[in-house]
């Protein structure tokens, strides 16, 4: 009696087309998100941490009425070098204050944000927007953003609500810096470099974070 043949079982040879193959995974922008926020806060904490004591801001015994304007201009000069990071934390509350009090502004701006920060700067170059079918290049979503950005501070409340904010800051901070006799700081210890503030300390974490960010969007290719 003849053995019976052994079973051959199927083997599938097909490959995978090139189509399969050329199409990268899709890069996460989460990453790059969380690193750009992580450089905000870290160079806000070290900006914050080169303030001066709030009790030698409001020292009583140091506020006199400036001689003449030039006196005036020579305070605020001087007090400004000094006291700077209070001053730009001054500002700062007073227009996070007017955005709080007005929520729609604040909704609409943090919508803005966030538009800028997800449909252009952390979003993958080799993924085009696609609105109601359309798809939209680079230079087309950067115009769309800058139109809506126009839109949003200069038609609606939230540009002069911003506007006034800062004026109002500003205002307080030149009155103070007016009123206060500067002669018991000590400015030879300043950093001449240091002169524009958290602005500068800002747009450094900016830049951090986007070239942080290029390792983590850049699509992976077997």
């Amino acid at each position: 009696m003849a053995a019976p043949s052994p079973t051959v079982l199927p083997v599938s040879t097909s490959k995978p087309t090139p189509a399969d193959e050329s199409q990268p995974p899709v890069p996460a922008a989460t990453p790059a998100v969380r690193a750009f926020i992580n450089h905000i806060t870290t160079t806000v904490r070290s900006g914050l941490s080169e303030r001066r004591p709030w009790s030698e801001l409001v020292d009583r015994t140091t506020f006199s009425k400036p001689e003449s304007l030039s006196d005036a201009t020579t305070r605020i000069r001087k007090n400004y070098a000094y006291f700077r990071i209070n001053y730009f934390t001054v500002v700062a509350v007073v227009i996070g204050i007017s955005l709080l009090t007005n929520p729609f502004s604040l909704v609409t701006l943090l919508g803005l944000l966030a538009a800028w920060i997800f449909l252009y700067l952390f979003r993958p170059t080799d993924l085009p927007m696609a609105i109601l079918g359309r798809a939209f290049s680079e230079r087309e979503t950067l115009g769309l953003l800058i139109v809506l950005s126009i839109i949003v501070i200069f038609l609606t409340s939230v540009g002069s609500i911003l506007i006034t904010a800062t004026l109002i800051g500003t205002g307080i901070v030149c009155a103070h810096g007016a009123f206060r006799a500067p002669e018991d700081l000590f400015l030879d210890d300043q950093d001449p470099g240091g002169s524009t503030g958290i602005l500068s300390l800002l747009g450094g974490a900016a830049s951090n974070a986007a070239a942080s960010a290029v390792p983590v969007l850049a699509p992976t290719r077997a």
